[in-house]
């Protein structure tokens, strides 16, 4: 005898045979499990979610990757159910195992046994972090900025300089530069005269909801631009698909992408707010990618303009930086509209630098780079070209030699903060 009893979730499309199967043998006793069915994947997330722990979820085989880790992360087993031959490999999507229709009472109660773990209800739920696959030595790097301080115009020059250095060497290199439009409002599409083109963002982040892709699928997501050197990544077509980003298939294609490119560039938002300080967990989805890309970057490129206006801007949007977790050596600022004269621009750094130290007195930020306003590259994005090095080769140059001093992020490539596990009853104590 067994002294033994399971949770047991279940969730799949309308009139599934083996759902009925699992209830009526958790109804006569026929198994030790208590069977929770479930009609939608929002009720199952809610029950992950709660204070009661779970022994395991039966999915479907229309599951994808983002149910399968929220259960991995709530201490809970996911296991598929499939047809006679399954449609593709669950267990490298997180699933635990895979059960064959027919299901027999005795298959389902040895899997419970091998892989899920008894509970009881005055059990308090454990939590554990799921991390992603660990990517290759691709080194990250984030442009962001409030609009209109030429964020996407910056990334562009970035991305730029890396194909050119490595186009040289590409015999003994094989080293490959991506730019990727990470920004609610995408530009770069436009600036790359590329249009209103499929795939993107969105395909590849949809494509990693149900698969893990190979390097060369990753790589048929992004489009080349000759002019420029490097592969673009065309952002989101309408603001309102951010709806659509998973956030583990999101963060599953981040991965995908920084184990298939050397260099990454992203051209990103500078809008943290969570629910934390909200208090609404949609406007946290809607700026999760930002947070992400700016909490794990190697490198995080922040422009500003110069001007009373501009500078407090950026000055807030570091400040939101620091209280993300984001070290202040990783931030490069690029203050673009600097005045011509040397003299005037040595003194503008020296202001900069004081004014941030004083902000954020704890912070080492490296200098700045002053960028003297340009007005003739609007030629240069009508034809889809790369910016002038003698416009922003600065910054280019700045970004390199920082990059080749800081050592990777060795929060890469786990892109989720470690949850917090709820024990009943402590929301209401008092310190």
């Amino acid at each position: 005898m067994h002294d033994e009893h399971f949770t047991v979730l279940g969730v799949a499309r309308p009139r599934t045979p083996w759902l009925a199967e699992v209830g009526r043998w958790a109804n006569s006793s026929m198994l030790p499990i208590e069977f929770i069915r479930c009609v939608s994947v929002d009720e199952v997330r809610s029950r992950l979610l709660s204070t009661r722990r779970h022994s395991a979820l039966l999915l479907g085989e229309d599951c994808d990757r983002d149910i399968i880790e929220t259960a991995r992360d709530a201490g809970c087993v996911p296991m598929v159910v499939t047809e006679t031959s399954a449609r593709r490999d669950w267990t490298l999507l997180g699933a635990s195992c895979t059960l064959i229709q027919p299901v027999h009472p005795e298959q389902l109660l040895a899997a419970l046994r091998d892989h899920a773990i008894g509970v009881d209800r005055r059990t308090p739920v454990t939590r554990t972090e799921i991390a992603v696959e660990p990517c290759a030595a691709g080194r990250l790097i984030t442009v962001l900025g409030p609009g209109g301080t030429g964020t996407s115009t910056t990334a562009m020059a970035i991305a730029s300089h890396f194909a050119a250095n490595t186009s040289k060497r590409r015999e003994s290199t094989d080293q490959r530069v991506a730019l990727i439009d990470a920004s609610l409002n995408g530009d770069q599409a436009l600036l790359h005269d590329l249009g209103d083109v499929v795939p993107g963002l969105q395909e590849l982040v949809e494509l990693h909801r149900t698969a893990n892709p190979s390097v060369d699928n990753v790589r048929n997501h992004f489009w080349f631009a000759p002019r420029h050197g490097y592969d673009v990544l065309p952002g989101l077509r309408r603001h309102r698909d951010w709806s659509t980003l998973r956030r583990r298939s999101a963060i599953a294609a981040l991965a995908s992408i920084l184990n298939a490119y050397d260099i990454v560039v992203t051209d990103a938002d500078s809008d943290f707010e969570g629910e934390e300080q909200t208090g609404s967990i949609d406007i946290e989805d809607r700026n999760f990618l930002a947070r992400e890309l700016a909490n794990n970057a190697d490198l995080i490129v922040l422009t500003a303009r110069a001007g009373i206006s501009g500078l407090r801007r950026s000055l807030q949007t570091f400040r939101d930086l620091v209280e993300l977790g984001v070290q202040t050596e990783r931030v490069l600022l690029v203050v673009i509209g600097a005045p011509r004269s040397t003299r005037q621009r040595s003194e503008l750094t020296r202001t900069t630098l004081r004014l941030f130290n004083e902000a954020v007195p704890s912070s080492s930020l490296p200098t700045p780079v002053m960028v003297p306003i340009r007005r003739d590259l609007e030629p240069f994005f009508h034809d889809g070209s790369a910016p002038p090095r003698s416009a922003l080769g600065s910054i280019s140059a700045a970004v390199a030699e920082l990059l080749d001093l800081i050592e990777p992020s060795e929060t890469r490539p786990n892109f989720q903060p470690t949850p917090v596990a709820i024990v009943p009853g402590h929301l209401g104590r008092t310190a």
